[in-house]
Parts: C-alpha cells; sequence; structure tokens
C-alpha cells in the first residue's frame, strides 16, 4: 500500500498503537503453565472490545489453501511462524520460546505485528537467539529509507543473521501490507544492496526477520499452516508494520 491520505496514514498509525498494545498483553502473558488456547481466546476479546477484526482469521493461508483457524499465531521451539493458537492442546513450558503474530484490521487497514519471548528462565543460546533476531529487525528498519531499495533492508538483515551464524529460511520474507494482510512488494531477509523495488514516500511493509539456531531449512507441518525447521532447531521471530516517509522510517506498530 502507498498510504498517500492523511486519514489512511491516521488509522494505520491508531491501528499498529493497538496491535503493539495487545502484544504487549499478551507477552506478559507467555509464563510456564499458560495454555496457548487462553492467549487466543485473550487476543479475540481484546480485538471485540476494540471494535476491530482479527487479519488472519479466515485467511486463506494453508498450504493447499486452507482458511486460518483463528486470530493468533503462536509459534514454540521449532516452529517458526503460522502455527494457530486456536483448538492446540499445549501448554507452556519452562524455557520454550514464543513467537506471537498478530494482525488487526482497523478502519479497513491492516497491520501486523511480531514479538518472541522466552517463558521463564532461558538457555544462554536462546537468549542469544531473541537477542539478534531483534537486532535484526533494528538493522532492517534503519535501512527503510526514501532513496533504498527493498535488497538494502534484506542485506542488513542477512549481515545480522550472519554476524550471529544464525539460519534462516530464504522462503519466508516480509511483505507489504495495509488494504490486505499481504500485499507487494516481498520483502525478503537477505539480499543485495541497491537492488529491488525502490523505496518511496507512503509505502507500508511489513520487516518480519525469522531466524533459526540451526540450517533455516523448513517443513510444512501436518496442520498445512505452522512453518518448522528441518534439523528441530528453536527459531525466533520479530516484525513491525513501518511507514516509509520523507523523515525516515516510522514504526507503526509501537
Amino acid at each position: 500500500m502507498i498510504a498517500k491520505r492523511n486519514d489512511d496514514r491516521e488509522a494505520l498509525r491508531e491501528g499498529g498503537r493497538r496491535l503493539a498494545r495487545h502484544l504487549r498483553i499478551l507477552s506478559a502473558r507467555v509464563i510456564p503453565g499458560v495454555a496457548v488456547a487462553d492467549l487466543e481466546k485473550k487476543a479475540r476479546e481484546m480485538v471485540e472490545a476494540d471494535g476491530d477484526t482479527p487479519a488472519f482469521y479466515d485467511y486463506p493461508s494453508g498450504k493447499r489453501g486452507e482458511k486460518f483457524p483463528g486470530a493468533l499465531c503462536v509459534s514454540v521451539n521449532d516452529c517458526i511462524v503460522h502455527a494457530p493458537a486456536a483448538n492446540v492442546e499445549y501448554t507452556i513450558q519452562e524455557g520454550d520460546v514464543v513467537s506471537l503474530d498478530f494482525g488487526i484490521r482497523h478502519r479497513g487497514l491492516y497491520t501486523d505485528h511480531a514479538v518472541t519471548v522466552i517463558a521463564g528462565e532461558g538457555s544462554e543460546e536462546d537468549t542469544r537467539l531473541v537477542r539478534g533476531t531483534y537486532e535484526a529487525l533494528e538493522a532492517g528498519i534503519a535501512a527503510a529509507r526514501l532513496g533504498n531499495h527493498i535488497g538494502d533492508i534484506g542485506a542488513a538483515v542477512e549481515a545480522v543473521a550472519d554476524k550471529y551464524h544464525f539460519g534462516y529460511p530464504r522462503n519466508l520474507s516480509g511483505h507489504g501490507v495495509g488494504r490486505a494482510v499481504h500485499e507487494s512488494p516481498h520483502v525478503p531477509n537477505f539480499g543485495t544492496p541497491g537492488t529491488g523495488q525502490l523505496l518511496e514516500e507512503g509505502l507500508v511493509i511489513a520487516i518480519e526477520p525469522m531466524m533459526t539456531l540451526g540450517s533455516g531449512d523448513l517443513y510444512i507441518a501436518k496442520d498445512n499452516f505452522t512453518y518448522r525447521t528441518k534439523d528441530g532447531s528453536r527459531s525466533a521471530h520479530a516484525e513491525h508494520t513501518i511507514l516509509i516517509t520523507k523523515n525516515g522510517p516510522e514504526i507503526l506498530t509501537k
């Protein structure tokens, strides 16, 4: 989406603020003993109370076009992204690496946001994974400036992955967002500076590094939604929706 109108930008800002608040509340609930299904229930309650709509519910995102069964993605440990929280009989355990991916539709426009937290006490390796994933997100956002290209964002994220010797899936990426949940352009987590689409004022994109402690190779689980690491290594995911402005990248989901 190219958000040129002030009312569109304000709607995106308000939607982003609401979404960030939702994820702060949900993140605080990620503790050992909490059922994943309870996080889904809370997510739906908050969106409904605001008069908004969950972005992911009924979205055709399955392997064969199946509609997503819930509002929230809760991807634990070797799950990279897109694990449905609805109807999942799993209770969070001490040390789990838990990624929460959530989107809402506010005044007709979509924002997308993801965080990763560790339940209870995490290992040094897992803590490093989460910290490095957020560092990669920050680097990608810093590169999202007028005059740069999509490849500059990917190169910045990739450099952080290389620094930490993380793997990352090359067939999952960030994306445009705004009028729909997923729009062009694709925003890969690797790239060559100066290549790809030029970043123009008003462009709305979701930048979302997904990092793993292993190779980054993946497969789709039997539910036809969840992406998991082939080698069983743990994964982290961090995402913000960004508006490209003449004053630099504006983080909408904060």
